[in-house]
């Protein structure tokens, strides 16, 4: 298919016999230029149909008004919910988000690095992959003086401004109301890959068992990459142990779904005879039967956060040396039919 010609300053200048810097100064709404011409010039560019080209707007004036947001996946509802809280402060600034998305791939990560610099985006949010070990491409972003903020999952040694949630007191918050409803051998679903976010949710199931007096059992910590076929056969190995669990935490929503099915095709009971609580609070938790208790990370909070250290970043360049930032968001459980086994929510 032949590609369509774009319309360029030169033929508007063309089309009104006029100088190609005059038209570039009308559309620029240039001072010296008249009221008149610039109208003219407006209107003519509209009916050729003109777009300005970001990046030589950008090359000439410093600045694109983009900014590049790197996820791991968009049909996440968790990352769609952090990209909309984005989109909410930057657009008020007006700032447009250009979305790149990893697929858990530290390759893909890279090239999504540098084709957000080499489109002159004026900053960079990102999630790190969950397989990323070497962080050379955010040094580069560092090193071209691009401010970089992550969410979620982040990394303390990039020395850059991050958003989180307090992953420890989720995965505590989770145990002791499983211990509270009753349980006593409770499993936990983690990912095999060791990023931070997963070792404090450990760490705060451990530490939850610890204080109401349970030993921790590793035979009842599964590592998994918590997808829901993941989640199923975590939940089989379990049944088929002599020591079954009463209680699961699992580090996904997906997880904790997957064991909800084997569950519920074993005639398990749930939350009678094993209670469930998961992490995200995907939309699908409310339609589970029964609805699951999950951890909910306050998605957008978090996502308006990341663009307002973004746009403090990008002011303080002009005006002062800016300190990176580390906002830590408070979880919160929210309880449902999956774990509840008395009247308490606790």
């Amino acid at each position: 298919m032949k590609r369509e010609k774009t319309t360029t300053v030169h033929d508007i200048a063309r089309e009104l016999s006029i100088t190609a810097s005059t038209v570039s100064r009308a559309l620029n709404d240039h001072p010296r230029i008249s009221d008149a011409t610039k109208k003219v010039v407006l209107q003519v560019a509209k009916r050729m149909g003109y777009q300005p080209h970001r990046i030589a707007a950008a090359l000439r004036n410093g600045r694109s008004n983009i900014i590049g947001v790197i996820i791991p996946r968009a049909d996440r509802n968790f990352f769609g919910s952090i990209v909309r809280g984005i989109e909410e402060m930057a657009n008020t600034a007006n700032y447009q988000v250009m979305i790149c998305q990893t697929y858990e791939d530290p390759a893909k990560e890279a090239a999504a690095v540098r084709a957000l610099l080499n489109s002159r985006v004026d900053g960079i949010l990102a999630s790190l992959s969950k397989r990323t070990e070497d962080f050379s491409h955010y040094q580069q972003i560092k090193l071209e003086g691009i401010p970089l903020v992550l969410f979620d999952r982040s990394n303390d040694q990039l020395g850059v401004s991050h958003v989180i949630i307090d992953d420890y007191l989720a995965g505590y918050k989770a145990t002791d109301h499983l211990i509270r409803q009753g349980c006593k051998r409770i499993a936990h679903f983690t990912n095999i890959q060791k990023i931070n976010i997963y070792k404090e949710r450990l760490r705060g199931y451990k530490a939850a068992l610890e204080e109401h007096g349970i030993a921790p059992d590793e035979k009842l910590i599964i590592a998994s990459n918590l997808q829901l076929q993941d989640g199923r056969e975590s939940m089989e190995a379990l049944l088929a142990s002599a020591d079954r669990p009463d209680g699961i935490f699992s580090a996904s929503d997906l997880g904790a779904m997957g064991a909800l099915q084997v569950l519920k095709e074993r005639h398990i009971r749930v939350p009678q005879d094993v209670a469930l609580v998961g992490f995200s609070n995907e939309p699908f938790t409310l339609f589970s039967d029964p609805p699951l208790t999950s951890i909910d990370q306050h998605c957008a909070r978090m996502g308006n956060m990341a663009s307002e250290i973004f746009l403090e970043e990008i002011k303080a360049d002009k005006e002062e040396t800016f300190i990176p930032k580390k906002i830590v968001l408070m979880p919160e459980l929210v309880v449902r039919g999956s774990s509840l086994r008395s009247g308490s929510a606790s």
